[in-house]
């Protein structure tokens, strides 16, 4: 006699066809430095799953945090805002948005993200090919979900070497 599936499979595991599942909390958490502040869950990376050509999580930004301008010269970057309000700058030319936006950053354009509303911002993003994980992995520092936010920190001496290594854009003003 066959046995049925189980209907509630364990999370965080890789089911039948490659597929994957990670729960809340199960990804990798850092705290993000000065701007940004608040912290980015990273979930899936080629490290965890069967595929190579992505990596995704979610990043959550207090009121009056921002992602400082930078660009990509390799990768593209797909965001999806599910809470909370902002600006977004994009080679220059910055737009308001809200709940339910997506945006799809480019190859070499520059770019940031403020949280300009009064609670927490959150972002579904997707990084293809790979690689955003390893630059929250050197300028963050590792969460335990439901701790309190730490003090405001600085990002690391070497950053400038990291986004040099990760081929990334500078700022237009460094540009």
């Amino acid at each position: 006699m066959a046995t049925e599936p189980d209907p509630h499979p364990p999370i965080g595991h890789i089911t039948k066809g490659r597929s994957v599942i990670v729960g809340p909390d199960e990804g990798r958490s850092l705290w993000q430095p000065m701007p940004s502040r608040g912290y980015v869950d990273v979930n899936l990376t080629p490290d965890n799953m069967p595929y190579d050509t992505f990596s995704s999580g979610i990043q959550v930004m207090p009121p009056g945090g921002m992602v400082r301008e930078h660009g990509h010269r390799q990768n593209h970057e797909l965001v999806f805002v599910y809470e909370g309000t902002g600006e977004v700058d994009i080679d220059g030319e910055v737009t308001e948005f809200g709940p339910g936006t997506t945006i799809l950053f480019a190859r070499n354009c520059t770019h940031w993200i403020k949280n300009t509303g009064d609670t927490d911002m959150k972002m579904f993003w997707v990084f293809f090919p790979p690689g955003l994980e390893d630059w929250f992995y050197a300028i963050g520092r590792e969460r335990t979900p439901g701790e309190d936010m730490p003090e405001p920190f600085d990002r690391p001496d070497n950053v400038e070497e990291v986004m040099a290594k990760m081929r990334f854009l500078p700022p237009r003003s460094q540009g």
